[in-house]
């Protein structure tokens, strides 16, 4: 995962519109961030290693001075978590100077980067980003052409904001794997990954950029080139109704709050537990929790409280990171002792952070401890930005039921049904991608293809 903002607002500050519009997703990407400017078509770019906060303040702000604005935060998954991948990366071609932010993952990015290698392209990083930003500044046509060139060639999930000759740049892959919206402050245009970060800079919600769609915004305005025909079905993922997107976000006109509720609801229809309390592993699991209590009447109660200063423990990069992180991120309270407990989370990958917990809880007092979970077990790999790693590591991929909760050391286990799942993003099964759940890709990936192919040791 990645998060992506742009903005062209010549009458703005639009780097402090950006700085903003990224700290409303720094949950999608806590390794590096970066904004890119653009002033009178003259580049600028600042990006480094760490959180928004930690990589702006004021003064490195008030130097990014232009017409219009990209930024970007992220989450490796193709290309080491090094500061020569962190993005916006700017790409120096033969026809143009290109400034790139990506959200996605590429399945054929390194057939293209050999094509482009043999053909004397200069590449500096070993991110699939660059490779989409390489295509398009070295393409000997105009830029909408060459933006549409560089899609017809690329396979997997992009969802892209770039600069290029003073024009803000949005587009997004065919199949329409990781969102992107459009919208407008007043006169002005905006795109970003997820709606959320609208609300932040008091823009509004136009519309979705449509799969295979290119938005480009200069001083004529914005327009819109369809340049790629999509397929009849989409394949949105479905990952992200159940944790990626924050709550207050839409997705495909869908609150990913209210979707999270009606999965906790059917949860509780699919699975009832007999307990006393109804506990979330917040923040993601809190909105099924709340719909769990609510169906069977169960008080709900925070139970395990969050230290609101460590990130996302599932895109640490490193394992121990993630292990350290359970410890440093929750502790139960008192209320628990002596009571039987109803545990909801939004999903189980490795099954770390969920045994620590139950563990945790068991130490507590708690007598029973049933883990519900909002989602079916994850058993496949992704190709398309979501760093679910090998299927071996994945408790799920070749245990039962049953061999989980023991592994976990649950009293019970139960997991959200497919038809469930989907029921509650009110979303058809033929537009959402559930490769993950079912181990079913909605594109042809390469037996060979190895998702961390190009990478690096981490920095």
């Amino acid at each position: 995962m990645c998060g992506v903002f742009g903005v062209y607002a010549p009458e703005r500050d639009v780097a402090r519109l950006t700085y903003f519009g990224l700290f409303s997703l720094q949950h999608r990407g806590q390794e590096s961030a970066g904004i890119a400017v653009s002033e009178n078509g003259r580049l600028t770019a600042l990006r480094d290693l760490g959180l928004v906060t930690q990589v702006f303040d004021e003064q490195k702000l008030h130097a990014l001075q232009g017409q219009v604005a990209i930024g970007h935060t992220r989450y490796s998954t193709t290309g080491s978590s090094g500061w020569a991948n962190a993005q916006p990366l700017v790409q120096h071609g033969r026809k143009r100077t290109v400034a790139l932010g990506h959200n996605g993952n590429l399945v054929n990015a390194d057939v293209l980067r050999d094509g482009l290698r043999a053909e004397g392209a200069t590449l500096r990083g070993t991110s699939d980003s660059e490779v989409i930003a390489a295509l398009i500044a070295n393409a000997d046509a105009p830029l909408d052409e060459a933006v549409a060139g560089a899609m017809r060639k690329l396979q997997g999930a992009y969802s892209v904001v770039a600069l290029s000759e003073g024009t803000l740049i949005a587009f997004r892959d065919p199949l329409g794997f990781r969102p992107l919206v459009l919208g407008r402050v007043n006169d002005d245009w905006v795109v970003a990954s997820e709606t959320c970060a609208f609300d932040l800079v008091g823009a509004e919600h136009v519309r979705e950029v449509e799969r295979g769609e290119i938005v480009l915004v200069d001083g004529d305005g914005m327009r819109s080139v369809q340049a790629v025909e999509p397929p009849a079905n989409g394949a949105l993922c479905i990952f992200e109704f159940f944790y990626l997107a924050r709550p207050d976000t839409r997705l495909d006109g869908i609150e990913v709050h209210g979707a999270r509720v009606r999965m906790g609801e059917r949860l509780a229809q699919e699975a009832p537990a007999d307990a006393e309390l109804v506990l979330p592993i917040p923040d993601s699991g809190t909105p099924a929790a709340i719909g769990f209590s609510r169906a069977l009447g169960i008080p709900f109660s925070e139970g395990l409280i969050k230290n609101r200063y460590i990130g996302r423990t599932f895109i640490q990069p490193d394992q121990e990171l993630r292990r350290l992180g359970v410890r440093l991120k929750f502790n139960p309270l008192a209320e628990v002792a002596g009571k039987r407990v109803v545990v909801v989370d939004d999903s189980i990958v490795r099954g770390n952070t969920t045994r620590a917990i139950v563990q945790m809880l068991f130490d507590a007092g708690a007598t029973e401890v049933h883990v519900r979970i909002s989602s079916p077990p994850v058993i496949g790999q992704c190709f398309y930005g979501i760093d679910l790693a090998d299927p071996q590591e994945m408790v799920a991929a070749g245990k039962t039921v049953e061999e989980v909760r023991e592994y976990i050391g649950a009293t019970s286990l139960a997991y959200l049904s497919h038809e469930g799942l989907v029921e509650a993003t009110r979303r058809p099964e033929s537009d959402l991608c559930r490769a993950c759940l079912t181990r079913q890709y909605p594109t042809e990936v390469p037996a060979e293809y190895a998702k961390l192919r190009f990478e690096a040791a981490r920095a």
